[in-house]
């Protein structure tokens, strides 16, 4: 290979002239003949034994030379790239200028890496918000874990409906006094408040009594799903059946013995207000290493290629594809659940992948500036955590990990080491927040436990909740 010219042109555009001598550029014709002689039918020769000189005289001189061409220039450009000590972000656009006896000469236009330069990356000043655990925080837990205790209870006879109570009622909906298609239900379960049926419907069951019947008049929204209801005014005529409420257990030592492993509420609480306490720390220290990441982006100067933010959304777009697979969701069927389109889509991973590239590309430069050479102990201690995490052997591990993408991501989080270890950090504390104590709940008899299937226990601990 020989590199003729260099031309660097408009931004981060950069065009290489290459040259395969001819003697090199022969050996990959006779290469090519070699492995296709044996497809080809020559009059008088048996198949596989024409020579070469009477294909390229029947098919043309140049028959076997574009197989020749893709087997050369890929050697030929990564060798040039290297030569002229440039970065492409992008696949080439390449242009033939000859394919003659001097051998076979080719255009390169490549997009380069950018010239970064990264400003006041030490001591990048950000405030942390630093919150106290209060009363009133450990409360709000001992209540999360009081609503997942709750029980459903039978109400009196002639107790009426209030908002937060489950009902079991028969419904039958009519538009101009005609039934329509969707609108009827025996013995259908509805939380009072939760807004699972249209606007006025809930709030007009509210006051009524087991065994009465009734009518509940609405009118449908103007954005609802179904096109021949939409804005019609319609009458539900419903019968309730059951009315049953929430009742939460007390916040004493039989709560703490019933949701954890301590015998007594105080431990109970001491035991939430430490575990509260980490994950406000941890909080923090996640709020810290974004702005951190935030400040990086604005120390990077560079002109970006567009390809380079494209790059980045198609990455982010694959990353959220084979999350949705492993949901059991292919893409389309998202976009088709969500009534999203797919550019849509893309716009929304645009918003950060400016953002992400420019972090990418100062931490890079960073890691230049400060020398950062990345050990092969690094590398191997990274290895092995790869192989506890997935249980796979080491060097299973190696055979499927480029290790250079392994150095240059430890080069980037070192890099990202050295701004953070130098980031001056100010404390912001939150003021905390008194809330006003929650009136006892009354207990009331027939009490019936509420026996919760994994997929209704979400459902249930709502319904406690709506209850305060």
């Amino acid at each position: 290979m020989i590199l003729e010219k260099v031309t660097k042109e408009e931004k981060n555009i950069v065009e290489l002239e290459i040259t395969v001598p001819a003697d090199e550029f022969e050996k990959a014709v006779e290469a090519s003949y070699r492995k296709n002689v044996g497809k080809m039918n020559i009059p008088g020769f048996r198949k596989g034994k024409a020579p070469r000189k009477m294909i390229e005289k029947m098919y043309g001189e140049t028959v076997f030379h574009e197989d020749a061409i893709n087997a050369v220039y890929p050697k030929a450009y990564d060798d040039a790239v290297a030569e002229a000590g440039i970065e492409p972000v992008d696949h080439p656009e390449l242009d033939v200028i000859s394919n003659d006896e001097n051998g076979f000469k080719f255009k390169a236009k490549i997009t380069v890496k950018p010239e970064v330069a990264v400003k006041d990356y030490k001591g990048i000043k950000v405030e942390k918000n630093t919150k106290a655990v209060t009363d009133a925080d450990v409360q709000a837990e001992l209540e999360r874990y009081q609503q997942r205790q709750a029980r459903l209870i039978d109400l009196e006879e002639d107790a009426a409906i209030e908002n937060g109570d489950t009902v079991t009622f028969d419904f039958k909906g009519f538009v101009d006094d005609v039934p329509f298609e969707g609108g009827e239900a025996e013995k259908y379960t509805l939380k009072i408040g939760s807004g699972q049926f249209i606007p006025g419907f809930e709030d007009q069951m509210v006051g009524m009594k087991a065994g009465q019947e009734g009518a509940v008049n609405v009118t449908f929204p103007e954005e609802y799903h179904a096109e021949e209801l939409k804005g019609k005014a319609a009458r539900f005529d419903v019968k309730i059946h059951e009315i049953k409420r929430t009742e939460l257990p007390a916040i004493d030592d039989e709560l703490a013995k019933d949701v954890s492993d301590f015998d007594t509420l105080e431990e109970f609480k001491a035991d939430i207000s430490k575990k509260l306490a980490e994950r406000f720390q941890q909080a923090e220290e996640n709020e810290v290493t974004e702005k951190v990441y935030a400040a990086v982006a604005d120390c990077c100067e560079a002109d970006i290629p567009e390809c380079m933010i494209e790059h980045e959304i198609d990455s982010a777009m694959q990353g959220f594809e084979r999350r949705m697979m492993q949901q059991g969701l292919s893409l389309q069927k998202y976009l088709e659940i969500t009534g999203q389109e797919f550019n849509s889509l893309r716009g929304m991973f645009k918003i950060n992948a400016e953002r992400d590239v420019k972090i990418r590309l100062a931490l890079e430069k960073i890691a230049e500036i400060e020398k950062i050479i990345i050990e092969e102990e690094d590398v191997n201690k990274e290895y092995e955590m790869f192989a506890q995490e997935t249980g796979t052997e080491v060097e299973k591990l190696k055979s499927d990990y480029v290790t250079e993408s392994i150095i240059k991501d430890l080069s980037l989080r070192k890099a990202f080491e050295v701004v953070r270890n130098n980031a001056i950090v100010t404390e912001a504390v939150e003021a905390p927040v008194e809330e006003a104590p929650k009136p006892k709940k009354r207990t009331r008899k027939k009490v019936e436990k509420v026996e919760e299937k994994p997929a209704e226990a979400e459902e249930k601990t709502e319904t406690a909740e709506s209850a305060e």
